[in-house]
């Protein structure tokens, strides 16, 4: 069983963060045919969009502490009520784009008729409204 203060929360993300090991990236770089990862860089980085300075980060930061500042912020937001789709706008919607709407099923339902079925439909619409005949 571990001892107590491997639980607490006084550890950084890097101690935690769980990487390959140099023999994994080593035989990730080995199946990719480069020598190392400054190689690999090269050959699919292209070198207008690479930056040329380091980043400036800062220090490490402990995660409660980057948690802590990221709920300070939260804590600004204000939380509004939306009002989209909440009650009838009286506009006028022109007759002809009306009619089209309602008219064509395409615009309120997913389905779509395949050429299979619109054919058997046809079929049968014809073999139904055409008495039998005695031969």
């Amino acid at each position: 069983m571990p001892p107590f203060s491997d639980l607490t929360a006084d550890d950084d993300f890097v101690g935690r963060h769980i990487g390959p090991t140099d023999d994994d990236l080593a035989e990730m770089l080995s199946l990719l045919g480069v020598a190392d990862l400054d190689e690999l860089i090269d050959e699919t980085v292209p070198k207008p969009i690479r930056m040329t300075e380091p980043l400036a980060l800062g220090a490490p930061r402990r995660e409660d502490d980057v948690l802590a500042e990221l709920r300070r912020h939260a804590d600004r937001i204000t939380v509004r009520t939306s009002l989209i789709g909440m009650g009838y706008t009286p506009t006028v919607t022109p007759p002809v784009i009306l009619r089209n709407v309602v008219e064509n099923p395409a615009w309120y339902t997913a389905y779509t008729p395949y050429q299979p079925e619109i054919s058997q439909a046809g079929w049968r619409r014809c073999s139904t409204s055409r008495p039998l005949s005695p031969t």
